[in-house]
């Protein structure tokens, strides 16, 4: 009897422990500290591993095509994106480089070789690979400590933002205090009337790393608003992967 009592009590402990290192700390304060300790903070938090292999559940809407898709993502940090979206057959499959963008669609006899315009094309804003890669992260689209910021405390986030704005656009990040990763990081631009929107609603502790659950992507500009859902299913980080990418040929090009 004393045994089963000991075993009991040595499992709900064994289970609390388990639970507790994969959990996030809900309770944390936003305490009034500098802007540049918030932003070195969040810069410290920056995914350290070297791949990433990951199943995604993602749904496009631009008001004239809603697609739901599964996508599976394999990252090489700092050298290539590849995704490859899926609905009972291949959809599409993309290549990012930091110096090119690779993309076909087998439905839709399409493909795109080239530079960055074609995701400028989808988000409204320049990006380029390390922006796009920090998306997918929960990190700042831009080094937050290359510039002077200004810093708030509002619902228990910081707020975060240059000092001094760019010309062409404004933007602001919000930062949770729990993990200093975004909850949410926004660019506008009212004069052109567009603005980006990228929300981070939950993460979660994969193997010690702070890593988001889904992404909420709304990019706006004066004639229309497209919406980028993504879940992540499924995520593995410093596994071997393999990316085959083999541009066909006779595909209509693109152009941007």
């Amino acid at each position: 009897m004393r045994y089963i009592k000991f075993l009991v009590l040595f499992t709900i402990v064994f289970t609390s422990c388990k639970a507790n290192k994969n959990m996030i700390d809900a309770t944390a304060v936003a305490k009034n500290i500098s802007s540049k300790k918030v932003a070195r903070r969040h810069m410290a938090a920056n995914f350290d591993k070297q791949t990433i292999d990951a199943k995604l559940k993602v749904n496009f809407d631009n008001g004239k095509t809603n697609q739901n898709l599964t996508v599976s993502m394999k990252m090489k940090k700092d050298e290539v994106i590849w995704l490859r979206g899926t609905k009972f057959i291949t959809v599409f499959k993309a290549e990012i480089t930091p110096t090119k963008v690779r993309y076909y669609s087998s439905v839709f006899k399409h493909s795109f070789e080239g530079d960055f315009s074609m995701l400028k094309e989808l988000l409204g804003v320049e990006i380029n690979f390390e922006q796009l890669q920090n998306l997918f992260l929960g990190q700042a689209l831009l080094d937050v400590t290359e510039e002077k910021q200004d810093v708030s405390v509002m619902n228990n986030r910081y707020i975060l933002n240059p000092e001094q704005q760019a010309l062409l656009y404004d933007i602001f990040y919000t930062i949770n205090p729990a993990h200093y990763k975004l909850d949410n990081q926004s660019i506008v631009n009212e004069a052109k009337g567009l603005r980006l929107d990228i929300k981070y609603p939950n993460y979660n502790l994969i193997n010690s790393v702070v890593f988001p659950t889904a992404i909420e992507i709304k990019a706006k500009d004066k004639k229309r608003v497209t919406a980028i859902d993504l879940e992540y299913r499924s995520v593995e980080f410093d596994t071997d992967v393999t990316m085959s990418f083999n541009m066909p040929s006779g595909y209509k090009k693109l152009t941007f």
